[in-house]
This record gives C-alpha cells, structure tokens and sequence, in this order.
C-alpha cells in the first residue's frame, strides 16, 4: 500500500547532519499547498540553530520560481539584467517611472555592476552591500548611496524569491549618513518675493528670453509649483478658466532607448486640479487668444509638439540666468520658492502639498496627502505673492 502523502502545508521528518566543524545541515520535505513537495535545508553553527531556521524558512515558505535561471550559482550580473527587465516592464505598465528605470540603469552600469557583477548570487552578503554602499557615500553622496542600497535589495529580494538565496542581506546595511560624504546636500534655498518679481522683470525686457517663451513659461512655473515635464505637457483642454483651474495630467520626459514619452507622472497625486491665482489666468487667457493650436499643448515646440526639458533648461533657461545673474536658480527653485511662499502665507502642509502633487510628501511634512480638492487658498496666496506692494493695499 503506497504511503499517503503530506497533507498540505506540512513538512516531513527533520533530519540534522554535521557536516563540518560547527557547521550544521538541517532538512526535511514540504508540501507546499500547490501539491508539490520540496526538500529545504537551512545550515548554522549548531545542530539547535539548524532546525530552528529550518522551521522559520518553512513558516515563511515561498514556492521558488522555476524556469528562471537564477540560481545560487548564478552571477550577480545575470540576477541584475532580470530585476532591470521587471522593472522595464513596470514601467510599461507606469507602475514605475521611466526616468527612475534610467537612473536605476546607470547606477546599476557604473557602480553595482563593475564591483560585483562577476560575484555569485550565493555570495553576495551583507559586508559586501554594506562596503560598497559606504564606499559610493565617502566617494560621492549619500543620496546616490541610498539609491545603490535600493538596486542592491531590489535585486536581492528578486534573487530570494527565486530561491537563489535564503534572505536578503541588504536589509541589514547599516545606515547612509551624509557627514562622511564628499558631496553633501546643499541647503534647499527659494527665492523671495523680491527676487521674484525682479527676475520677472528682467525676463519681461530680456528680448532673447522673450523669443524662447520663458516669461509666460516661469509664470506658470510659480503659478503650479509644477515639474518641468508636467508643465511643458500641460494642454489648454486642461485649463477651465470659469473655474480658474488647470488640471494637471502627465509628465514628458526622455527614457534611454524610448524617446521622448508621456507618462502619468511622478507620483500617484500628480494628476490633480490646481486652483491658479487670477494673474495666472488672465495670462492664459491671453495666450490662448494668440495660440496656434488653441486645442494643443500651452507651450509647444516650434512644431507643436512637447518641449525638451533638457532644451528649455540648457539653450534658454540657463543662458538667461547668466545674463540676469541668477545663476543659482533652476527650474526646481521656482517649484521651492511655490512652497515657500505657501508656507510664510500660512498654509498648512496639507494644502501646500495638494498644489505640488506629493503622493508621501516628505518633503512638505512627511505625511502622506492624498486629496483631491484642493483650497483656493493657495491661488490667493501666490496672487499676492506677485503683486507689486502698492498694489495689496485695499
């Protein structure tokens, strides 16, 4: 009579063997509840550890992917080129974003890659993830660091569920701290209400700044707090003046080997209303008077298409800065000096948060925001910020 099987979910008798000096193998057979029955065996210094890591890997059983290649044996390199091609198809599917697939690429490329590309899967470990992670904060910066530690457990935790490897050894990388670094985040720095209406003004009488559509550009910057993708693909399909406004609804922005795309943006909040402030629409409703398509994009290329980001920044953008002597201020600044503005006119992180489209807004309060009906308080506030003083009286 044939022995009955396991019942699902159970495991067979644990046998323990020595097999060398404080070295210990423990295993048994698991019937995983897809019918199937596995061998696992856990090792440690003791025949007591042993088992119970065998316990804790059949409590936290994971069925192993087949057919994958990856294996123990495998080379980091091989495990890698896997995890990047999920993540591709992640961002086919825009649950990731291309311009992070990108930088995630290049790091991958010029850092992980040529000093643990030729590893194997089952020896990368935590002094080798924690020694390379220190190595890029002291020889770079520990934003660029954390970023390393988060393709190093991506790829790891990939690697644990195909059963190349047992846990992930990144959970255990110590902490990335920036004193050490050599590149230390620079102080977040805005302009103030002075600044902006003087760098308005000199965009206004700057003939070349005119001819590459940066005074309407920068207004609607301050106006948004938008990203420059978000704001170079902003359609005048998305602005209702009666309501005063602009509904924000993706990004442009370049991926390596793709082109210019359009995607639903950065975060989960970033297509949303915002209310503008009435300087901002009388500026659109003047543009759209004048607009060769008045169903197309609200800054469109010469052909009508979106703008390159990288164009509008390094041939426009930057070569005007020079010339105004704002060197220092970026697109991104226009973004900050939205938030502190917001911030001196007394609105609370809830609400300066729904105008920049933080889906985890760490950087307003680090509290999460995920509202959808957003206060005209922050219209208010930026339609004062840039009147001249003698006009905010009464």
């Amino acid at each position: 009579m044939a022995r009955p099987p396991l019942p699902l979910g159970t495991h067979g008798k644990i046998k323990v063997y020595e097999v060398g000096p404080k070295n210990y193998r423990a295993r048994c057979r698991y019937r995983d509840f897809d019918g199937k029955v596995y061998p696992v065996e856990r090792y440690a210094p003791t025949q007591t550890k042993a088992e119970q890591r065998l316990k804790e890997a059949i409590r936290d059983w994971v069925a192993p992917v087949k057919d994958t290649g990856i294996t123990g044996d495998s080379r980091f390199r091989e495990a890698a080129a896997h995890w990047l091609r999920e993540l591709e198809s992640d961002a086919d599917q825009q649950h990731r974003s291309w311009g992070t697939v990108d930088t995630y690429r290049h790091r991958l490329e010029t850092i992980i890659l040529p000093a643990m590309g030729e590893l194997r899967v089952r020896e990368v470990s935590t002094p080798i993830c924690d020694a390379l992670c220190r190595r890029v904060r002291d020889r770079s910066s520990a934003s660029s660091a954390k970023t390393v530690r988060a393709i190093l457990s991506g790829i790891c935790q990939l690697a644990v569920r195909h059963g190349a490897l047992e846990t992930n050894p990144v959970r255990e990388v110590g902490r990335l701290e920036s004193r050490k670094a050599r590149n230390k985040p620079s102080a977040s720095r805005s302009l103030t209400a002075a600044e902006v209406l003087d760098l308005m003004g000199k965009l206004d009488l700057d003939e070349r700044a005119m001819a590459d559509d940066l005074p309407d550009l920068a207004r609607f910057f301050l106006a948004t707090g938008e990203r420059t993708g978000e704001a170079l693909n902003a359609g005048w399909s998305n602005f209702d003046q009666d309501a005063k406004v602009i509904q924000m609804a993706g990004n442009v922005i370049r991926a390596r080997g793709r082109g210019k795309i359009v995607n639903s943006g950065k975060t989960e909040n970033s297509t949303r209303p915002i209310p503008l402030a009435d300087w901002c629409v009388a500026m659109l409703v003047e543009r759209r008077g004048s607009a060769v398509d008045p169903n197309g994009l609200i800054f469109p290329s010469s052909v009508g298409t979106p703008r390159e980001a990288s164009n509008v920044r390094n041939r426009a953008w930057r070569p005007f800065l020079r010339r105004a002597g704002y060197e220092w201020v970026t697109f991104r600044t226009l973004r900050k000096t939205v938030a502190t503005l917001l911030d001196d006119a007394g609105l609370t992180a809830r609400q300066i948060a729904d105008v920049l489209g933080h889906s985890r807004p760490s950087m307003t309060q680090d509290v999460y925001m995920g509202r959808r009906n957003p206060s005209r308080a922050g219209a208010e506030a930026l339609d004062r910020a840039m009147k001249p003083d003698g006009q905010n009286a009464g």
